[in-house]
């Protein structure tokens, strides 16, 4: 989850790291001073973790709560993965052909009912 935080200071991202830090369900913070940002990953309520920095007197809004989003890492094995090429189709002879029957069939009627 990330949170809009005011970080004016090395002494407010202390403070706001120090208060979430003691929640439980926390595995990692990250603080952007810059962007006024603060990055969650864990188990834990995001309301909980703004009510928390707001006790702390810092203030805090919710920006985007979901899954923790991992850097594109490429699996092992598929370094130098060779796009496939197509399989070339089988030259249809005639001895394969099949001849296939084709009817036309007209209606006496001059009305036409689709139920």
């Amino acid at each position: 989850m990330e949170l809009s935080v005011s970080i004016s200071n090395q002494k407010c991202r202390s403070g706001i790291l120090k208060a979430v830090a003691k929640l439980t369900g926390v595995d990692e913070l990250k603080v952007d001073p810059e962007k006024g940002k603060l990055t969650v990953v864990g188990n834990v309520d995001p309301i909980s973790v703004a009510t928390t920095i707001r006790k702390a007197g810092y203030s805090a809004e919710i920006t985007s709560v979901g899954p923790h989003k991992k850097p594109d890492q490429k699996p092992a094995g598929d370094e130098q993965k060779k796009p496939s090429t197509p399989t070339p189709m089988p030259d249809p002879s005639p001895a394969q052909c099949q001849l296939v029957a084709v009817t036309y069939t007209t209606y006496d009627s001059a009305f036409c009912s689709i139920l």
